[in-house]
Order: structure tokens, then sequence, then C-alpha cells
């Protein structure tokens, strides 16, 4: 399976790309990682780059880390489609006190307009 992990240096992203990467260990699936811009993150993109090559380091693996610029949700479809990937993992999503599922405008955009199969992890 091609999996691509959208990340953009929140918590939850980066905990996502740890799920993602020790689940395709496991079961040999290829990963691509993309960084991405987030207006809402401390991290500078350069930052969360070198996150996830340290992540990638620490666990032995061999995946391509690119940048995307530009709307975030928009080059993460626009990617997952042209690169044939059967599956997009982000981070994301909070429970309200109510128990209603709150995520972010990036993984609220990619869940509504990606043709391929979105993981959101929480």
């Amino acid at each position: 399976m091609r999996t691509l992990v959208g990340i953009g240096g929140s918590d939850d992203s980066l905990r996502a790309l740890g799920q993602a990467l020790d689940r395709a260990r496991e079961a040999g699936d290829e990963v691509t990682v993309a960084v991405v811009e987030n207006p809402d993150s401390p991290l500078s993109v350069e930052e969360v780059e070198s996150r996830a090559r340290d992540r990638l380091v620490d666990l032995g693996m061999d995946a391509e880390v690119v940048s995307l610029e530009g709307h975030a949700g928009s080059r993460l479809v626009d990617l997952a489609e042209s690169g044939g990937f059967d599956r997009i993992v982000l981070g994301g999503g909070e429970t309200s006190p109510l128990g209603k599922i709150n995520i972010g405008s990036i993984a609220e955009f990619v869940l509504l307009n990606a043709n391929t199969s979105v993981t959101l992890i929480r």
C-alpha cells in the first residue's frame, strides 16, 4: 500500500506520523511524508521536515519527505491523486465535551475533497 502522511507541525500531526510509520513498517507499506505549511504550528516547515527525517532514521525506514507549498489541503489532495497513493493519513481532531469531533481546516478540506481513502488519527 502507498501511504501519504501529511504533517504540519502540530502535536496531532507528529503523533499521526509516528503511528503511520509504525504501521507502515509492520505492514511493509511504502510511505511518503508531505510537510505542509500550518499557520497554527509554532514550528517552521524546515523544523517539521527535520523531525520527520529524524523519526525515519530512528525507525530505520527509507521514505521520501517532500515539502508542499501553497494551500495545504489542495496540495495534499493533488499529490495523493497524481502520485497514485492508496491512502492519506492526517493527524487532528479533538472531541468536544459533548462528543463532537472538531477538526482543523486542513484535515476538513482533505476529508471533503480527496478521492483517496483518508485516515484521521486523533
